[in-house]
């Protein structure tokens, strides 16, 4: 069950803290496709926040494309991407729409029992076939601004999957797709609404990948002394960006908080030289430790370096291997 922490004498406005852990916690698979969020009044019970807020909040969400309202019964969290059933057009889907879904469904479930795609081929000619056109081309896209992200999606997908991935700036998605007949485009929970605009128009399938929930991480810092001097290092401007957020919400200011993306060498040493303890994802680990190492003369002592294994959820990784016909 998804804790929220709630700074209410924060500059950071309440709904804003609200907004940032409903987002990471649907990001994060806590809470999957088709998941009923609580009501405003449940929210509002749980952070002691007005029912106006939450509902403020619900509507944000349902405008980035992550929720959507169903009169009667409730907010939920949106299916995207494969999961909306999103695929390419013919005459024959339009003529059988219910029957393919059936096709779809047999599909997943014989690839969840470690059914093969090859060994599938023959019973679902037309869709197995559809998907290994779509797996000729993997893409990963992010935003320009946060192209830290994609570098680490890119690294676990190729470590993962051993098949090479080419990394896209999500305003050149666009040129590029029209470039190429084939492809899949991954992306982060974060931007699938993006994508899909794009994708979708060209048949182009998109596959939204989860982000690890950070639970380890996220209880060690709730272990952390207070006034202790926290450093988070990554690739991603945006994991910095809503790591100060969710660390803000759970320990307000009881922790000073430092972050640095890995190539700014200015900041990294600031906060080597600061902070105690310090979290980094597993791309920047060696220069962090690196950079510890170069000033070891001028520390008291070393600070606790703790390395995030993942970006993406496992899970994530073994629908990838499934859909590109892999595993």
């Amino acid at each position: 069950m998804v804790q929220y922490h709630i700074q209410s004498d924060s500059d950071i406005p309440a709904s804003k803290q609200l907004f940032d852990q409903i987002q990471f916690a649907i990001a994060s698979r806590q809470y999957p496709p088709g998941h009923r969020l609580p009501s405003t009044r449940q929210l509002a019970m749980i952070t002691g926040l007005h029912r106006n807020t939450i509902s403020k909040v619900y509507r944000q969400l349902e405008e980035t494309g992550l929720v959507e309202s169903q009169a009667g019964s409730g907010i939920y969290v949106k299916a995207q991407g494969h999961e909306g059933g999103t695929q390419r057009r013919s005459p024959i889907l339009e003529e059988y729409p219910e029957a393919y879904k059936i096709v779809q469904r047999s599909l997943d479930e014989l690839l969840g029992q470690g059914c093969s795609l090859s060994q599938a081929r023959e019973l679902f000619l037309s869709e197995i076939d559809w998907r290994l056109r779509c797996s000729a081309r993997v893409l990963v896209t992010v935003p320009a601004r946060d192209m830290g992200a994609g570098e680490l999606m890119v690294r676990e997908i190729e470590q993962a999957l051993n098949i090479p991935v080419q990394l896209v700036p999500l305003e050149e998605l666009s040129q590029i797709l029209e470039q190429t007949h084939s492809g899949t485009v991954v992306t982060s929970r974060y931007f699938i609404g993006e994508a899909e605009e794009i994708a979708a128009p060209r048949s182009v399938r998109v596959i939204p990948v989860d982000i690890y929930d950070y639970s380890k991480e996220l209880g060690q810092i709730q272990q952390l002394s207070q006034d202790r001097c926290l450093g988070i290092v990554s690739l991603s401007a945006g994991i910095l960006s809503i790591a100060e957020i969710l660390i803000h919400s759970l320990r307000g200011d009881d922790l000073l908080v430092m972050t640095a993306q890995v190539n700014d060498a200015y900041k990294l040493n600031a906060l080597v030289r600061s902070a105690q303890t310090i979290i980094s994802d597993k791309a920047s680990y060696d220069r962090v430790k690196a950079a510890i190492l170069t000033a070891r003369d001028d520390l008291i002592r070393h600070p606790q370096l703790i390395c995030s294994e993942n970006y993406i959820g496992d899970k994530s990784i073994n629908l990838l291997k499934r859909e590109l016909g892999l595993g």
